[in-house]
């Protein structure tokens, strides 16, 4: 018998990645959480009329407003959650809690095609949570909300936060790393939608990120679902009602 005997040993614990490598792998495109189907309301806002030429500054614009929204209501759900116990999730605060920042985001989030596909993103990012975290508290009370209000209603950005409370991602991360990945779902639709230098929506990410970083702090601090940004963009909302009613789409929304 050996020391390194894998019948004799006992298994080592698993290793826990560091939360900046868990954000990094949140923000890669690779990642099969279904975001390949999202434009971040980029092809409505072609589709509707936003000239090509107009993207950079729809891309920072969007940045300060719509991101934001999912930016605070990902670090208010990371801040409920962070506690949550690995056990049977069966505490009323958490489900009242939940259901009171569900209820926040999607007041800011008027239009029902937009609620629809963050919803359905939602989905995918919780299959992604409970494939990584299967035995976390935050990652198991978002499941067992899902399954008592019904599969598909818990939107991203609180799946989101409740990776980052499993992970212990710093709340200006989490922010961060939802205006990095609205930025980027929408530069890698565009490449889809008009031919251009992928380089360019490259540069654009970088300056929609720039833009929201003095933001940062201020979404970071939200601790209640009225903390959350009431920040919005009507002409966004209209479009992807309207481009939730086309047969010839390429992106949902």
């Amino acid at each position: 018998m050996t020391p390194d005997d894998p019948t004799t040993t006992p298994p080592r614990a698993r290793a826990a990645p560091h939360p900046f490598s868990v954000a990094l792998l949140l923000a890669d495109a690779r990642l099969p959480g279904g975001g390949h189907a999202h434009s971040a309301s980029l092809e409505p806002a072609l589709r509707g009329g936003l000239p090509a030429a107009e993207v950079p500054a729809w891309m920072a614009g969007r940045a300060t407003t719509v991101s934001l929204v999912e930016a605070g209501t990902a670090v208010v759900a990371a801040r409920l959650l962070a506690d949550a116990p690995p056990g049977p999730p069966d505490s009323p605060a958490t489900a009242q809690g939940l259901d009171a920042l569900v209820r926040a985001w999607s007041a800011r989030t008027p239009s029902r095609a937009l609620r629809d596909a963050s919803r359905l993103l939602g989905r995918g990012y919780l299959r992604v949570a409970r494939a990584l975290y299967p035995g976390s508290g935050a990652v198991r009370a978002v499941v067992v909300h899902e399954t008592r209000r019904g599969t598909g209603t818990v939107p991203r950005a609180v799946v989101m936060g409740a990776i980052a409370a499993a992970a212990g991602l710093p709340p200006e991360d989490v922010v961060r790393l939802t205006v990095y990945d609205d930025a980027q779902t929408a530069a890698s639709a565009l490449l889809k939608l008009e031919p251009l230098d992928p380089l360019a929506p490259a540069r654009w990410v970088l300056d929609a990120c720039a833009a929201a970083e003095e933001h940062v702090l201020r979404v970071a601090a939200c601790a209640t679902p009225e903390d959350v940004p009431a920040s919005g963009a009507p002409l966004t909302e209209g479009w992807a009602e309207a481009h939730a009613l086309t047969t010839q789409r390429l992106f949902r929304a």
